[in-house]
């Protein structure tokens, strides 16, 4: 009799007749934990491109977003930090949804349990509190680097060249590797440091953010290389870090390193003919 109560509760969980309508919708919309993570990415992921959009009018249009990276000590800190924070907000979150949605969908099951879970809003972020902290150091890298660094020219092309061969030989790292494997298989890790406390969720999100970050880091600093904001580089480099984590093998991130080379030496030799 008590496990057909259970199973009675379970497929028509009680009426929540103290709240009024309005608490009672959003105590069921609560209880959904992967749609709140769904909203989460949509809603952190848009206020990025908006706050390049906006950046991209304050400057006079797309085209000064794509300059030459420059140096400049604290005012350039200052002007590019906001940058590198909107661009990680818009590039990595989106490549964070099968994991959020991974943790989202086992506490949405524990949950209909009844049993304790933590809002994937708690593990969110732990993920971009990992990625502000890049957006930051690279901000100071920027601010710490002399004059126009890469601008065009056979120095810039040289230098970009090298940055893009190195991107394209970390593809096949050891490292590398290990960091996608975690990223592409998100539900073995969860299962194995599962936690009902708020602060180790928050610990389970940074671990997850420094797993993506060993993943993708070499191509987000191909942003030195391009130009901060090169928008094409942006979105072509976020559909393939995309894609690289939804992949089941290592094909697809191999492919990318060859394409990398590939471009790096066309740089390379562009710059030692120029």
């Amino acid at each position: 009799m008590r496990y057909q109560s259970l199973v009675t509760d379970f497929a028509h969980p009680p009426a929540l007749t103290e709240l009024n309508p309005a608490e009672s919708r959003l105590a069921s919309a609560l209880a959904r934990p992967k749609w709140i993570a769904l909203g989460c990415i949509a809603v952190l992921t848009a206020c990025g491109w908006l706050a390049l959009g906006l950046l991209a009018a304050k400057s006079g249009g797309w085209a000064a977003l794509c300059r030459p990276l420059r140096g400049g000590g604290f005012d350039e800190f200052a002007l590019t930090l906001p940058i590198w924070v909107a661009m990680t907000l818009a590039m990595m979150l989106p490549t964070a949804g099968p994991m959020i949605l991974t943790y989202a969908e086992i506490a949405d099951t524990a949950a209909r349990k009844r049993e304790t879970v933590v809002s994937p809003l708690i593990l969110t972020a732990g993920y971009v509190a990992v990625w502000l902290g890049f957006a930051v150091a690279a901000a100071a890298l920027q601010a710490a680097l002399p004059g126009e660094i890469l601008a065009a020219g056979r120095t810039g092309a040289l230098i970009s060249g090298a940055l893009i061969m190195i991107a394209g030989l970390y593809q096949f790292s050891p490292l590398k590797r290990s960091c996608l494997t975690l990223c592409q298989q998100p539900f073995p890790f969860f299962f194995a440091n599962w936690t009902t406390a708020t602060a180790g969720v928050f610990r389970l999100g940074l671990r997850q953010g420094l797993y993506c970050l060993g993943c993708c880091a070499a191509m987000m600093l191909l942003m030195f290389a391009t130009g901060v904001m090169n928008v094409i580089w942006m979105a072509a480099l976020g559909v393939a870090m995309a894609i690289e984590k939804l992949a089941t093998t290592t094909r697809f991130t191999y492919c990318l390193g060859v394409v990398f080379i590939a471009i790096g030496l066309g740089f390379v030799g562009s710059g030692l003919l120029s």
